[in-house]
């Protein structure tokens, strides 16, 4: 009998029918959010879907996430998997609408300006081609040129579909990986098959994932779930030939979490930081207890080597741009030894972003860590081998993601990566350097601490603030920050990739990446500012969003200074600026009339837009050099 895929890193939900029945009386997002954060499987999804769009058919107001307009266009059957994406971006805190073409008509309704596809208006669309679709015509008997020439064939009608639906809808575009379903007809070596539909499918696959990279587009790699979980678990053969199914509803669950992972990584959702407990965690035993020579650590025992692969894990996570921080009810003393003097640690203190190891409990830790971080709690993924301090930091801080972790640490590293909660579309400089731009962080934090006022902390950090329209080099980075900052952002105007590129083409519009140096080095890009000249001559501050890193250090100030040039040089007479509340942004509610703007108007839910006149405008003195560059 074949497994079905399992959310196995999600809790169970023992009382399901009671609060999905709770729900159905009195209905609330947050309520559902919650629910949908249990290990759900098919009939429990499409139970909990059923409320969702009775209750929930349209975005609720404030959510502080992009809704989703989804078209999956494919060649096969999907309905059975609405249902699926639509609960698993409930599960990030995201609404989506989905629309499915219909059977066969995907490159027609392309075509087709007057399609219901058009009408349906997508921002993201995801491409599913079946593998029966992309190999039709296989012939065991081609040649080498033959197949050569059909898998060329193929990628050109991909290719040609991925640019029609960016021409028309500029938004993400994803496309779905085929699952190997072809038996094989020559064995082990089918590759010397070249027509086979097998091999033939190989090619194609290994050319998506060449072109995908070049057409800026995102893969769905269930070919690689597939392999894991085993093919049966994905696809059965019997629903193919009945509905033409490629994927089977008992995988509906799972096909829906990696859609909504990428959906919610383009938003800039994914979580950025994990946070470990010690015993027991990365190493077996108590170090209180058992010392340095105690705990199960490293070579020369089967559980000393599966903790060894749980922090080399956790290290590379950090080398692609994962925060790593300790979170352990220990004597701080005794849990930095290991990191300090164990010779078989992995991890070093210099990897941890930071480090809370005391006998206060572990929610109020986790607090701490969000706030010398300076990020979000729903950015944090908490690690723990204790089932009763998991259960404590669901119920007290439910925004944080708790994975379940299985009893042998050797399946933990798998559990992270199958719960995807790291989930990411490019790397940038700024990623593969994180850990050491909060560690230079700290080394600014005891400068400030030394200085005797603010003024000569401000002027010994000697900071240049460099700027320079965002460019095809900054772009994924711009794009990271634009969809995942929340605190410092005025607007919350979340941009694609492809709406980016369109307003870098608008010649009244100005879009800026900054990056800020001082004296211990480069903060990166801390910062994106997109100025819309109007009909008015007016300039809309259309987005200004910023590293809260980087607060109290007169960038708030230097930056108005470059605005008001930048739109001074397109000809605009007044700035105009506007603040939209969201659950996160409460801390810029009073940006605009700290720098000096006026109230325009002010809206009941505490909205409200500013003005400032160029005529008169001087910049503001700050202790910050600006160049371009």
């Amino acid at each position: 009998m074949t497994t079905a895929p399992s959310l196995h890193w999600l809790p169970d939900c023992p009382d399901f029918r009671a609060l999905l029945a709770a729900l159905r009386t009195h209905p609330t997002w947050d309520g559902l959010v919650k629910l949908a954060r249990h290990r759900l499987d098919f009939v429990r999804t499409n139970a909990v879907d059923v409320v969702l769009r009775q209750f929930f058919a349209t975005p609720p107001a404030g959510l502080g996430s992009r809704p989703v307009r989804l078209a999956i266009l494919g060649s096969s059957t999907f309905m059975h998997l609405h249902a699926a994406i639509r609960v698993a971006a409930l599960r990030r805190g995201i609404h989506v609408t989905t629309y499915e073409n219909d059977y066969g008509q995907h490159l027609r309704e392309l075509l087709d300006p007057a399609s219901a596809l058009h009408a349906f208006r997508p921002n993201s669309v995801l491409f599913a081609l079946d593998p029966t679709h992309l190999t039709a015509g296989a012939h065991a008997a081609w040649t080498e040129e033959q197949a050569h020439a059909a898998c060329a064939a193929a990628m050109q009608r991909v290719t040609q579909a991925w640019t029609l639906a960016r021409d028309a809808f500029a938004c993400p575009i994803l496309h779905q990986m085929p699952l190997a379903v072809h038996p094989e007809l020559l064995g082990n070596n089918e590759h010397r098959l070249p027509g086979a539909p097998s091999a033939l499918l190989a090619r194609i696959t290994a050319g998506l994932r060449a072109k995908a990279d070049a057409h800026h587009v995102d893969l769905l790699a269930i070919d690689t779930r597939a392999a894991r979980d085993g093919l049966a678990a994905w696809h059965d053969a019997g629903l193919w030939h009945r509905a033409k199914q490629e994927i089977s509803p008992a995988a509906a669950p799972a096909y829906g979490e990696l859609v909504a992972r990428l959906l919610a990584a383009h938003q800039g959702k994914s979580a950025k930081c994990l946070v470990l407990d010690l015993d027991n965690t990365l190493w077996g035993g108590v170090i209180g207890d058992d010392g340095m020579e105690g705990i199960v650590l490293g070579q020369g025992s089967a559980l000393g080597e599966a903790f060894v692969a749980v922090q080399s894990y956790a290290r590379d996570l950090a080398r692609r741009g994962v925060i790593l921080a300790v979170c352990s009810k220990n004597d701080h003393a005794n849990a930095l030894e290991p990191f300090e003097k164990h010779p078989e640690m992995v991890l070093r203190r210099a990897d941890i972003a930071c480090f809370m190891a005391n006998w206060q409990d572990k929610a109020a830790n986790i607090r701490a860590i969000a706030e010398a971080l300076n990020i979000g709690l729903d950015s944090l993924v908490f690690l723990d081998d204790n089932p009763f301090e998991r259960n404590l930091v669901r119920r007290e801080l439910p925004m944080v993601a708790v994975p379940e972790v299985p009893d042998d640490p050797a399946l933990v590293p798998m559990v992270l990566a199958d719960a995807g909660y790291f989930e990411a579309l490019t790397l940038t400089d700024e990623d593969r350097h994180r850990t050491q731009l909060y560690q230079v962080d700290a080394a600014r934090s005891q400068l400030r601490a030394s200085a005797t006022d603010m003024d000569s902390y401000l002027r010994e950090l000697d900071m240049t603030l460099l700027w320079r329209p965002v460019d095809p080099i900054g772009l994924h980075r711009a794009v990271q920050l634009i969809n995942k900052t929340n605190q410092f952002n005025l607007r919350t105007q979340r941009y694609s990739e492809e709406e980016l590129r369109a307003l870098m083409r608008d010649n009244r519009t100005f879009a800026l990446q900054l990056r800020l140096t001082d004296r211990f080095g480069d903060n990166g890009i801390i910062a994106i500012v997109i100025g819309r000249m109007q009909p008015d001559d007016d300039l809309l501050i259309d987005s200004w969003l910023m590293s809260c890193r980087v607060l109290g250090r007169q960038v708030e100030a230097t930056t108005l200074n470059l605005i008001a040039a930048q739109a001074t040089a397109l000809g605009a007479r007044r700035l105009v600026g506007e603040y939209l509340p969201t659950k996160k942004n409460a801390m810029v509610a009073d940006h605009f009339p700290r720098l000096g703007f006026t109230a325009l108007d002010r809206r009941d839910d505490g909205g409200a837009r500013f003005v400032l006149g160029l005529n008169d405008f001087r910049p503001a003195p700050t202790f910050i050099s600006v160049q371009q560059g």
